[in-house]
């Protein structure tokens, strides 16, 4: 299986044309004619998962995160980013990126979403017809925000979650933000979101979110956007189980709560 059709199937599960002008996904490095016998699926490009890729004996790497977002103006072993892109020419490995175009078209909110007791579910942001960043919707039983951390935790099996707001406090309408959802705060809100659900909160995001009367359930950008690693492997495997093996990474928090 040559590159190029690999590639080709990725644009048409989440075409670049609904990612953000600031993003940059798509295939970053390789040669489109290169043949391809094993995909590698990961969150990030990360040094732990080029060697993983490597030791993997993959021809391809498969990210969510673009690892380049703007111009090189060198390839050296000066800064992480030329390291890494000089690690996977020299193994020889096609890198492609699906990024803010997956989000919308790929559906990441709705993958997220379908794990959650939720029904009735929308788009939060439409960024194109029919399609957009987040989902919200309603539990099909109300429960306290303590219970609906724990759902959170159990089904996205994640270790740690910071809610902000009353942990006895009753949640109906729920808004699902994987990543960072600082900016979508306002639009959750306004559709009478009791809680979101969401990554990269810091303080000020907290607090003035619960001045608005909605709770927020940091669940990390990682924790909520890992369930990328299950849908592709799964995807790819399906498409291409004849002829290309799909390994994926395992799956671990970048970080350690002390």
């Amino acid at each position: 299986m040559k590159c190029r059709d690999i590639v080709t199937f990725l644009d048409s599960l989440a075409p670049p044309v609904y990612a953000e002008s600031w993003d940059n996904p798509g295939l970053l490095v390789g040669d489109r004619e290169k043949e391809i016998h094993k995909v590698f699926v990961a969150v990030d490009a990360t040094d732990e998962i080029i060697e993983q890729a490597v030791m993997e004996r993959a021809d391809m790497l498969v990210t969510h995160h673009p690892l380049i977002f703007s111009g090189l103006k060198s390839v050296n072993e000066d800064d992480f980013i030329g390291r890494r892109v000089r690690r996977l020419i020299k193994e020889d490995i096609c890198y492609f990126a699906m990024h803010t175009n997956f989000d919308v078209a790929g559906d990441m909110a709705g993958l997220v979403a379908e794990k959650l007791p939720l029904e009735n579910t929308r788009i939060l942001h439409e960024t194109a017809e029919g399609m957009g960043l987040g989902r919200i919707g309603n539990l099909i039983e109300p429960m306290t925000a303590c219970s609906l951390a724990e759902t959170v935790k159990n089904k996205l099996q994640i270790a740690d979650v910071v809610l902000y707001g009353d942990a006895e406090g009753m949640v109906k309408c729920i808004a699902v933000m994987p990543g960072s959802g600082k900016s979508e705060i306002e639009k959750a809100v306004m559709q009478g979101a009791d809680m979101m659900i969401t990554g990269d909160i810091g303080h000020h995001e907290g607090i003035d979110a619960l001045a608005k009367g909605m709770m927020i359930l940091d669940a990390g950008h990682y924790g909520l956007e890992k369930v990328f690693v299950e849908y592709m492997q799964h995807t790819l495997t399906e498409e291409w189980k004849d002829c290309v093996q799909v390994a994926a990474e395992k799956v671990k928090q970048p970080f350690t709560v002390l």
